[in-house]
């Protein structure tokens, strides 16, 4: 693929449309479990998902001409760039974005929703409806767009034939809660019964993708007291460093080791404190002398021998980039969210990357993404 922009951003959302569901499923079989949008009382519009109401999310597409953060209250309001391709492509080049890495909004950052159904076949059906849509309507109308799947977290079986049916069709990732025992009754992460999920991952050479605030277990909630727009800003200060813990967790729990060609993106992550984390792991396993324990590599050998984090806003951390390594870092806009730093990237890039060397900033900006997808 030629590159016109020289930037692939690799953490994007795209919003579900009304349709995405009820087009695709059964009525007759699955009736108002099916996710569709509501009116409600006040003319306003909510998801409603397997009988469970939730709002629609926030989005940062400036309309009329102004920026900042859009409230939609009614699915009518959306701006089509979240969830019309063609329209998508357009934002794409206003912003100087060569390719789109995608992940979910209404089925949840990490498809976590899904997860949270105690109907494993319910639970099936619409993660295929989400990963059939996302080829039929955005992957088959340009290149440009990266699509990832996401599966079934239980049982494990239907989470592999899912990501060889998605695969297959053209999907290049793999999206999955990082805590997925906090959604169900389901085995803990680490146990070996996951293994044929990393397993597949590993042959098909797709990298197996953990997004912030997928795990909203892990994440410190806002006060009650907050206004609604402090509690929006503390949540989005909040989710990229709830990966603390997803990242600690996959470099002592031998995951890596028994896959060591699995490839492993913590999306959302930002990147300052994954430095101080690493060079802490790093001190903590040799003082606690981790080799004994069958552990030759050191965390920060085994994160730049696979894992790789996504940010969007960085300059200061930029410059702690030497922990974790220049080819394990990936850029993106983060576009549509609250804190997409969509349609001003270019400037965000100039300022981040003022004194990063010119190979090194080919690397984070498209050739690692480019690499890591099989762009």
């Amino acid at each position: 693929m030629e590159l016109k922009y020289g930037f692939i951003s690799a953490d994007d959302h795209v919003y579900e449309h009304p349709q995405v569901w009820t087009s695709r499923m059964s009525r007759q079989k699955w009736g108002d479990r099916i996710p569709h949008v509501q009116k409600q009382a006040d003319g306003s519009d909510c998801w409603i998902i397997a009988n469970q109401r939730f709002a629609l999310p926030e989005i940062a597409v400036p309309q009329n001409g102004g920026a900042g953060t859009v409230q939609s209250k009614r699915w009518d309001e959306m701006p089509r760039q979240v969830y019309g391709a063609s329209e998508r492509l357009a934002a794409m080049d206003q912003d100087g974005v060569d390719c789109s890495v995608l992940y979910p909004t209404v089925a949840g950052l990490a498809g976590q929703i899904f997860g949270k159904f105690d109907d494993p076949a319910l639970e099936l059906t619409c993660v295929q409806a989400y990963n059939d849509w996302l080829i039929e309507e955005w992957a088959r109308v340009s290149s440009r767009f990266v699509p990832q799947c996401i599966v079934p977290i239980w049982p494990v079986d239907y989470a592999v034939a899912e990501v060889r049916r998605a695969v297959a069709n053209g999907h290049k990732g793999v999206i999955f809660p990082a805590s997925p025992m906090e959604l169900r009754d389901v085995p803990h992460i680490n146990e070996p019964v996951y293994d044929p999920l990393w397993a597949v991952c590993e042959d098909l050479g797709v990298p197996l993708c953990f997004h912030a605030g997928g795990s909203p277990g892990i994440q410190l909630r806002p006060g009650e007291k907050f206004s609604p727009l402090v509690a929006a800003a503390f949540s989005d200060i909040v989710r990229s460093v709830s990966s603390i813990a997803v990242l600690a967790n996959f470099l002592v729990s031998r995951i890596l080791y028994r896959f060591p060609k699995l490839k492993v993106v913590f999306a959302e992550s930002s990147l300052g404190w994954g430095a101080y984390e690493i060079e802490y792991a790093d001190y903590q396993s040799d003082a606690d002398g981790l080799t004994s324990e069958g552990y030759p590599l050191k965390p920060s050998e085994l994160f730049r021998r696979q894992c790789y984090f996504t940010c969007w806003y960085d300059r200061a951390s930029l410059k702690v980039r030497r922990y974790l390594g220049a080819s394990n870092i990936l850029w993106s806009t983060n576009f549509p969210l609250a804190n997409s730093t969509w349609p001003n990237t270019r400037q965000h890039v100039e300022a981040g990357f003022a004194d990063v060397p010119e190979e090194e900033k080919r690397q984070i900006l498209w050739q690692n993404a480019a690499k890591l997808y099989a762009l």
